[in-house]
C-alpha cells in the first residue's frame, strides 16, 4: 500500500488555497444585490392602468393650457418587452418597457397610434394588491409616486 506524505508546507498552502477560495465567494456573493421575483412582476391590466394615469396627466396640462376638454383614452395590444426588477426605497419595483397601441377619442373624430412606446417604474406597495407609477425627477434625483386604482 502507498504511504501518502503530506509535507508542512503543502499543507499550509493547501490551507491558504481554501481561505482565499471562501473570501473571494464571500466577497462576490455579497457584491450581488438582491431583486425582487420576476414573477410578482404586474400584470398588463396594472401596466394598462399606468399607462392610462400617465397620458391623463398630460392630457390635463395640455387642455388646460389649450381650453380644451379631454379625449376619451382606449389603451389596447400592450406588448411587455423588457422586464427589470429592482427595490427603490426598500419596496419592489419593475423597470417595464414596451409597446402599445392608443384610441383618442375625441368629440367629432378618433385617432389611432399604434406601437407607441412606454418605459415605466410600476413599484408594489407593502399591501399587495396595490402598485404606484413611478416617475423620476432627474433635476431633483427623486421619485415622484402615483396609485394606480
Amino acid at each position: 500500500m502507498a504511504k501518502l506524505t503530506v509535507n508542512k508546507q503543502t499543507n499550509k498552502f493547501l490551507w491558504f488555497k481554501v481561505c482565499c477560495l471562501t473570501i473571494a465567494l464571500f466577497l462576490l456573493s455579497s457584491c450581488t444585490h438582491p431583486t425582487p421575483a420576476k414573477e410578482f412582476a404586474p400584470e398588463v391590466e396594472i401596466v394598462q392602468k399606468a399607462l392610462a394615469v400617465r397620458w391623463q396627466q398630460t392630457e390635463q396640462n395640455l387642455a388646460q393650457q389649450l381650453n380644451a376638454s379631454l379625449p376619451e383614452i382606449e389603451i389596447s395590444k400592450i406588448q411587455v418587452q423588457k422586464t427589470k426588477p429592482l427595490f427603490i426605497d426598500k419596496l419592489p419595483t419593475y423597470h417595464l418597457e414596451g409597446k402599445y397601441n392608443l384610441r383618442l377619442k375625441f368629440p367629432h373624430r378618433q385617432v389611432k397610434q399604434v406601437n407607441n412606446s412606454f418605459d415605466i417604474y410600476l413599484q408594489r406597495q407593502e399591501e399587495d394588491n396595490t402598485w404606484r407609477l413611478l416617475e423620476r425627477d432627474r433635476t431633483k434625483s427623486t421619485w415622484t409616486s402615483y396609485l394606480i386604482k
